[in-house]
């Protein structure tokens, strides 16, 4: 089974704005609802894996599959036989950018547990690019 979900926004903060945010594992927690707290070991590169605390207290190990810094980063959480993931891209575009979230979810259960991983989707997205566009050296 596969579930598949995107969500765009447009905001006024520039690619590097969002990619700070991004990088900082430490603030996924301020703009992704669903996320209580992550680690990681290492910095933030390609390859690099951590334990992602989700609402609830659920715990999911994950890995940096691509990183391309200031453009695009996707994660997988592996839960199970259940994989999650997120693909996360930004792009410049007039005065600020595009920010595009893909999930997709494969496994048994994908259809019934992707809506829930997406549910929140809009909410990570108009929280991310607020603090975004706070920040004020993100062009």
């Amino acid at each position: 089974m596969t579930f598949e979900h995107e969500e765009s926004t447009t905001t006024t903060a520039g690619p590097g704005a969002v990619w700070t945010l991004w990088a900082d594992v430490g603030s996924w927690h301020a703009w992704d609802p669903a996320v209580e707290a992550v680690a990681l070991e290492g910095t933030f590169g390609e390859g690099a894996a951590g334990t992602m605390t989700l609402v609830g207290g659920v715990e999911a190990p994950f890995t940096l599959e691509v990183v391309e810094p200031g453009r695009r980063y996707l994660d997988r959480l592996t839960m199970g036989e259940l994989v999650i993931e997120i693909d996360h891209v930004v792009r410049a575009e007039g005065d600020g950018a595009v920010v595009t979230v893909a999930t997709t979810v494969t496994g048994p259960g994908a259809d019934d547990v992707g809506p829930m991983v997406t549910r929140d989707a809009p909410v990570a997205l108009a929280r991310l690019t607020a603090l975004a566009e706070g920040l004020s050296d993100g062009r």
